[in-house]
């Protein structure tokens, strides 16, 4: 394995802890900056908002710049955002550090991947890209609740130059090990882009990833002050809560994987979303009761994720039909449609909060993913009718 591809997956593992380490800080940050739970919501919205307007637009006015130097001003970019989080004097700071630190997650991921497959042979490109993206995985199961830790025993500001250092580490890193000169293609322009989204069966499918993670992400932001105000956690165990999910997530995305390969992605997917909609119900039930909730959320972290293989292989099936020339384009948007579902869910969320209630959450965030579980069945439908009219198309062989 290069130790250059190491280094992409150091600052993977940062940015994944930087996205959503903050989950797990939103009461501790609440009460230090004397702001409601809603407005600190707003950290993880603004952020996924950052990524989602990150990914496609500031990716595609950078094309022409080299990649290590653009991958070195990322992670310089990433390093500062964070460190202005450090310092953050008040909120409106702490939100400017968050949407800056979020447009260089949006662009690294689109690159990341490029300079990844320059690293090693063709015919191990696929695998060099899921390394790269095991350090999101990490980050979820390791970093996050470290992160949280850190938070709640030495402050939340600690948190945000812990990340920092890491982001360091991995500018370091690219910098020593990253070749100077890395090949890669111009990505689509924003025209190109646009074009993608002018297509109905990838909206449909962009669409389907939005909701399916909006639905999940609307509990899962305000799930410290679920655990600590509902279920009687103390603040100290939301650590361990949260490594327990992580540990959940890595499990159900290979299992989701798997099942994807096994059954296809429209199958795995209506499976996932139906478990996914019955575990967030359940949650409305447990949450009270501090062993149950924590079973709960052990099964929630299996399905949570559980679908990423499945729609990301299933975008990429459908882009090859009705868009051949934007694959790679319609990958990307899939990413940008799913942090616009988070920066919605917590939007959403913080407005059910306010208004509502905490114990509202779960049995919303339910009927939302049971929408993404419709447009799936849509989705199938459509396919199959597509099927047997390219069937009926095809022509009949001569009779002799």
């Amino acid at each position: 394995m290069p130790i250059a591809l190491l280094a992409l997956t150091l600052s993977a593992f940062a940015i994944g802890t930087t996205e959503f380490v903050i989950v797990g800080l939103l009461p501790t940050v609440a009460a230090d900056l004397a702001i409601g739970l809603p407005s600190a919501g707003l950290l993880v919205s603004l952020y996924a908002l950052g990524v989602a307007v990150g990914a496609p637009v500031l990716t595609a006015l950078t094309g022409k710049l080299p990649r290590k130097a653009l991958l070195l001003g990322l992670m310089a970019l990433f390093t500062a955002g964070n460190l202005l989080a450090w310092q953050a004097p008040g909120y409106g700071s702490l939100v400017a550090a968050r949407i800056l630190t979020g447009l260089a997650h949006g662009v690294f991921f689109s690159i990341g991947s490029t300079i990844a497959t320059g690293l090693v042979p063709r015919e191990k490109a696929a695998s060099a890209i899921a390394i790269m993206f095991t350090g999101l995985t990490v980050a979820l199961v390791t970093g996050v609740p470290l992160g949280t830790f850190i938070g709640q025993h030495f402050g939340w500001r600690e948190t945000f130059l812990a990340v920092s250092l890491l982001g360091v580490l991995a500018f370091i890193g690219s910098a020593v090990f990253v070749p100077r000169h890395v090949a890669h293609r111009a990505p689509a322009s924003l025209l190109q882009q646009a074009r993608v989204l002018a297509e109905p069966r990838l909206l449909l499918v962009f669409a389907k990833t939005a909701i399916g993670y909006g639905g999940t992400f609307i509990p899962f932001t305000f799930l410290a002050p679920l655990l600590t105000e509902v279920s009687g956690f103390s603040a100290g165990a939301v650590g361990w809560v949260m490594l327990v999910y992580g540990v959940s997530v890595a499990v159900g995305n290979i299992w989701g994987g798997r099942l994807a390969d096994r059954r296809g992605p429209i199958a795995a997917l209506k499976t996932i979303f139906a478990l996914l909609a019955a575990v967030l119900l359940l949650l409305q039930f447990t949450a009270p009761y501090p062993w149950l909730a924590l079973a709960t959320v052990l099964l929630w972290g299996a399905v949570a994720f559980g679908n990423v293989p499945g729609l990301q292989v299933y975008v990429v099936k459908q882009a090859e039909r009705f868009a051949p020339q934007a694959v790679d384009v319609a990958s990307g948007l899939n990413i940008a449609a799913f942090n616009l579902g988070i920066a919605g869910a917590a939007w959403a969320g913080g407005g059910i909060v306010a208004h509502l209630g905490l114990m509202h959450m779960p049995w919303i965030g339910a009927v939302v993913v049971l929408v993404a579980l419709a447009l799936t069945h849509c989705s199938g439908r459509l396919d199959r009718r597509s099927a047997r009219a390219a069937h009926s198309r095809a022509p009949v062989p001569a009779s002799r």
